[in-house]
């Protein structure tokens, strides 16, 4: 029987529309070590779950000749599918049709998705590979930039939003990618600034490169606009799918419950060994995370940047959690401008999606300095303590040594709501450590000694036997145990089961002011 004309013509546009910018332009992709926008989408979704949308839009621009190249779909493949059986909106730009370009139509596609996730409550993720705004539209493209942003500022802490940006993003275009939950990015391929090597060659006579200024390691480790660096679009596309396992569908659902093999009573013998008997040795705050979590799976956000802080996902008795530790390793663990604001963003998140907050604390407090203070370590701390104090998800502190000053306060004490805090035994908990106490209450009399130094050694071991350990705070209820790090496991999966009900509020307002 033949095939009616019709639905002929329809396989031929759908055949048409596939194919983007054209063979030739999909083979220049390939050449770079990149994948098509369909290609990416065919990596990400579960196999036959992809529903396109706009397939026949093309863009209603004149002028400049672009009159005469009008290319199915435009620059931007947009629509849904499931990922893991899960629902998820998803746009990728097509830079095989003028370079991705956005202009109106290309936004249109774009919020028509992201209206659909916002009604629908699904994570929206972007595939990014353009060369910004369709100059050929002028101030129009820069109006369906501004429709996007806006939509990313509505959907913040309502739908999740990840951006792997798998090319070029450039100018405005960076703006909607800052404002989603993650950023990733691919070595060697990938790229985000405002202005381009060129550009700051002629305003700032500084050389530099694209990869140099904005690539994906600069942002892993020298901005921290990116959380995340992929080997390759194969790996950055793998990492957004592991990242989607840990966080739920929007902020009215719990994150997915995965049942675990790793026993919930299951205790570890290192951990009471783990941190070393000297106060001022460094270890590896990670190892005591994976010693902990559910099978040693420790899916860790923002590796490469403020790495004196640590944070990520991993799940405890099949429970979905954001963990937040410092790293004794670098730094001492000291608390900075960077690992502030790293650590803040990512308490936030987790709150925003009623994930509970696990926090491994071991802090000899802010770090001093004119650069810091200069900086602002004093408004950028307050964005840690801010984003605590505001969290009303469950929370559960492990104090594994230090905890001393106000960076005691700002790690998720009792005092700002936290709901369960352990102590390890060698905790210590005070407004300082036995050294920087002991030369300031006792100054005089160290000075006034036959043997200073003797006296001052003294009075150092006299206030860290006084002090230096979790029994005071916990007399006082700061502390509601003293537990054996083996314990550490089942106790926090034991709090967590208590805590599935938790209620907390905070008061009616439209929003507070966080010190940004």
């Amino acid at each position: 029987m033949p095939i009616d004309p019709k639905i002929e013509h329809l396989r031929q546009l759908r055949e048409q529309a596939k194919l983007g910018g054209g063979q030739r332009r999909i083979d220049a992709q390939h050449a770079k070590g990149k994948l098509t926008a369909r290609e990416r989408l065919e990596l990400l979704l579960d196999p036959g779950s992809f529903r396109e949308l706009d397939m026949f839009a093309t863009h209603r621009t004149v002028g400049f000749g672009i009159e005469e190249k009008k290319v199915l779909s435009d620059s931007v493949v947009t629509g849904w599918g499931t990922v893991e059986g899960r629902l998820v909106y998803v746009f990728s730009q097509d830079f095989t049709v003028f370079g991705g370009s956005l202009g109106e139509v290309h936004a249109e596609k774009v919020c028509k998705i992201m209206d659909l996730a916002m009604k629908n409550g699904a994570p929206v993720i972007g595939l990014n590979d353009s060369g910004g705004a369709r100059i050929q539209e002028g101030v129009v493209s820069l109006g369906a930039y501004a429709h996007i942003f806006l939509r990313n500022v509505l959907a913040s802490g309502a739908v999740p939003q990840i951006s792997a940006i798998m090319g070029p993003c450039a100018g405005g275009a960076v703006y909607s990618p800052a404002m989603t939950d993650f950023i990733l990015m691919v070595k060697g391929t990938s790229f985000m600034h405002i202005t381009g090597p060129d550009v700051i060659k002629a305003v700032t006579r500084e050389e530099v490169t694209s990869e140099e200024l904005g690539g994906a390691m600069a942002h892993n480790t020298k901005s921290g606009v990116a959380h995340f660096a992929a080997e390759d679009e194969e790996d950055c596309i793998f990492l957004t799918k592991k990242l989607l396992s840990f966080i739920p569908q929007n902020n009215m659902e719990d994150p997915p419950f995965v049942p675990t093999s790793d026993p919930p009573d299951r205790m570890d013998k290192a951990l009471d060994s783990i941190v070393p008997d000297s106060s001022t040795r460094a270890y590896d705050m990670k190892d005591v995370i994976r010693h902990v979590v559910d099978n040693g799976d420790f899916f860790e956000v923002h590796e490469h940047w403020a790495r004196n802080i640590v944070i990520g996902f991993a799940r405890l008795g099949g429970f979905s959690v954001g963990i937040v530790g410092q790293q004794p390793a670098v730094m001492a663990g000291v608390l900075d401008i960077d690992s502030s604001t790293k650590g803040a963003r990512f308490v936030r998140f987790c709150d925003c999606f009623n994930i509970p907050i696990i926090t491994f604390e071991d802090v000899p407090g802010f770090l001093p300095g004119v650069a810091q203070e200069h900086g602002g370590i004093i408004r950028n701390g307050a964005k840690l303590l801010y984003a605590y104090c505001e969290a009303t998800v469950p929370r559960i502190t492990i104090i594994t040594r230090k905890a001393y000053g106000g960076a005691y306060d700002v790690m998720s004490s009792k005092h700002i709501r936290g709901d369960i805090s352990y102590a390890w035994p060698a905790a210590e908990i005070a407004v300082m450590g036995p050294d920087g106490a002991v030369n300031i209450i006792f100054r005089k009399e160290i000075a006034a000694a036959e043997d200073p130094e003797a006296e001052r050694a003294r009075l150092v071991q006299e206030y860290r036997d006084k002090f230096a350990n979790p029994y005071i705070a916990a007399a006082r209820g700061y502390i509601d145990d003293v537990i054996e790090p083996r314990e550490t496991r089942p106790r926090l999966i034991e709090a967590l089961k208590m805590l599935q009900n938790k209620r907390d509020s905070n008061p009616p307002k439209k929003h507070g002011n966080i010190p940004l």
